[in-house]
């Protein structure tokens, strides 16, 4: 297929866009797992407006999938059928709206949003540092570390439906539970606003610091990874089960269990996503036959198996 699509090639299922709209996009580039397969259709719009027109005149039977950085994520090796949506810079930006109120496009990173909040003297968002996604992923998935999370700062969220519909959603309305959003199949995150309290920036500097140095002596952050595999179940440490049932270390082709922190699964160098997602489900057999637990992913895994 031709990297962008035109609309000689365009099927008539696709409307046109005035952002960029690619055929066959490889998606493993995109993510920090490195592997897997194909969007069928990867689109980046130019604004939010290209978004709402495009999801408007899409075919309601392309199935719709936001992706952030890919933090979190294994696309399996068949790819991803459809059209992915992907947030460049025209959604990147943080502004300050008063004191205590940051407003966050649905692209931007984590670390962007607590050192903008940090500049503005706003505390209360420094976990947002330590989880590696983006705004719209976070929102989606109740992101959270350090004993917050992002029902803890959120305000509401604008969000383009798969209909194309412009919604404003408030904390109510998201239906938060532990890693889980009662946000609509197919939404598209494109900004949301976070309310944080007064602190010096000196102060809000050294709590992300102090998160940046627990994070870089627990976990394996220079690796090709998909952070926490596992969501923790009520009353245990996804990591703590993993351990005593002895996957710690564990492998299948090119794919490991992190020896560093055991909820994190690794790419080695050159596992598909069927060695990455088959180890967990593995170590997931593992912790149930050893601690009666079953684990539930928090990894999100999509597309289709070859």
């Amino acid at each position: 297929m031709s990297p962008a699509a035109s609309s000689a090639t365009r099927p008539s299922t696709l409307p046109p866009v005035r952002g960029r709209l690619t055929a066959g996009a490889p998606l493993a580039p995109l993510v920090w797992f490195k592997s897997g397969g194909a969007a069928e259709w990867l689109f980046e719009p130019a604004d939010v407006d290209d978004l709402g027109d495009f999801l408007a005149a899409l075919d309601p039977a392309v199935p719709v999938m936001g992706l952030g950085l890919g933090s979190n994520l294994i696309v399996r090796d068949g790819g991803v059928p459809g059209v992915v949506v992907r947030l460049g810079k025209p959604f990147a930006r943080v502004e300050r709206l008063d004191a205590t109120t940051l407003r966050c496009g649905g692209g931007a990173s984590g670390i962007l949003v607590s050192s903008t909040a940090r500049d503005a003297g706003i505390g209360g968002v420094e976990f947002l540092r330590s989880i590696p996604g983006t705004v719209g992923g976070f929102v989606r998935m109740n992101g959270g570390a350090y004993g917050r999370e992002v029902k803890d700062v959120l305000v509401e969220a604008e969000v383009v439906l798969r209909s194309g519909e412009r919604r404003v959603l408030s904390l109510a309305e998201l239906g938060y539970t532990y890693r889980h959003s009662a946000l609509p199949e197919g939404a598209i995150v494109v900004a949301a606003t976070f309310r944080g309290h007064a602190e010096a920036p000196a102060v809000v500097q050294a709590e992300m610091d102090r998160i940046a140095a627990e994070r870089e002596a627990s976990q394996p952050l220079r690796s090709r990874t998909g952070g926490s595999t596992f969501k923790n179940p009520q009353g245990h440490k996804a990591w703590q089960l993993v351990d005593t049932a002895g996957c710690r270390g564990l492998t299948r082709g090119d794919a490991q269990v992190s020896e560093k922190h055991c909820n994190f699964l690794l790419n080695l160098g050159t596992a598909s996503s069927a060695d990455i997602e088959g180890l967990g489900e593995e170590v997931r057999e593992r912790v149930k036959a050893n601690s009666g637990v079953t684990l539930e992913w928090e990894i999100q895994r999509v597309g289709v198996n070859p």
